[in-house]
């Protein structure tokens, strides 16, 4: 039987021999925040934790990896006003992370994919790169599940081109990763605005800040009518693809000094 990629489900020895392999750290970050009518919070931690599992499942044969404990709390000021959401300040989260990075490399990891589910997190993340780079010693690269395969996502698509907000895609991930969890009787009503995705909708000149309450009444972006399972399981296998390649990409590491 194969051995867990799942940092939470080895032993501490397990993952000594994991850091002594230089096993690349897959660090999953997402968020707790409304998802429409239809779908539970937790949808960003779910596939993120989902996309990760599957991903480092992939690349096992070809590179040591381990899968850390998901972050669930992000950015997320912009759900606030529809309720059932957490989030962090800036300098909060930045600190949390920079805190799991350090335990990593006491424990003698240091190559440290991080993977976001959520994009209100993308800006920040990009931003702490060179913090991280300076005030520790591990490599570190940050990446979106999503966007690791944004051109294997939009010939599966009806009526987007990527990822919005509790749209096809993320309700089609959901009826295979937590199906249970999907109010089938409310996807009805689980649609809003339309577009290339939510950021076009807060990228203004000057920019400001807007909540998704002024987007979308339904706390959808996209449509979820058009989700599916058959859909879904598809969705997640392209997006396991994308992250298996980053993490058997030898080139991309050496890239970052790795």
């Amino acid at each position: 039987m194969a051995q867990s990629v799942m940092w939470k489900e080895l032993t501490a020895e397990d993952l000594r021999a994991k850091a002594t392999a230089n096993a690349i750290v897959v660090l999953p970050v997402a968020s707790m925040e409304q998802h429409g009518p239809h779908l539970p919070v937790g949808v960003d931690t779910i596939l993120c934790e989902g996309v990760c599992k599957a991903g480092a499942e992939r690349a096992a044969g070809n590179v040591p990896v381990v899968v850390a404990p998901t972050l669930w709390c992000g950015l997320a000021e912009h759900h606030m006003a529809f309720g059932g959401t957490f989030t962090f300040d800036v300098p909060t989260y930045r600190a949390v992370l920079l805190a799991f990075l350090k335990s990593l490399e006491r424990h003698g990891f240091c190559r440290i994919l991080i993977v976001n589910g959520h994009g209100g997190n993308i800006a920040a993340l990009n931003a702490f790169l060179p913090d991280f780079a300076r005030e520790t010693g591990v490599r570190v690269l940050a990446a979106t599940y999503f966007e690791l395969a944004a051109s294997d996502i939009a010939p599966l698509l009806e009526d987007q081109t990527g990822v919005q907000h509790a749209c096809e895609v993320e309700t089609s991930l959901m009826m295979v990763l937590a199906p249970d969890t999907v109010k089938h009787d409310r996807i009805g009503e689980a649609f809003g605005r339309r577009g290339n995705g939510p950021a076009g909708a807060f990228r203004t000149i000057p920019m400001r800040f807007r909540s998704f309450k002024d987007v979308t009444d339904s706390g959808v972006n996209g449509d979820a009518r058009r989700a599916s399972r058959q859909k879904g399981e598809k969705l997640l296998a392209v997006c396991a693809e994308g992250l298996a390649n980053a993490l058997a990409n030898e080139k991309l590491w050496a890239e970052t000094g790795a």
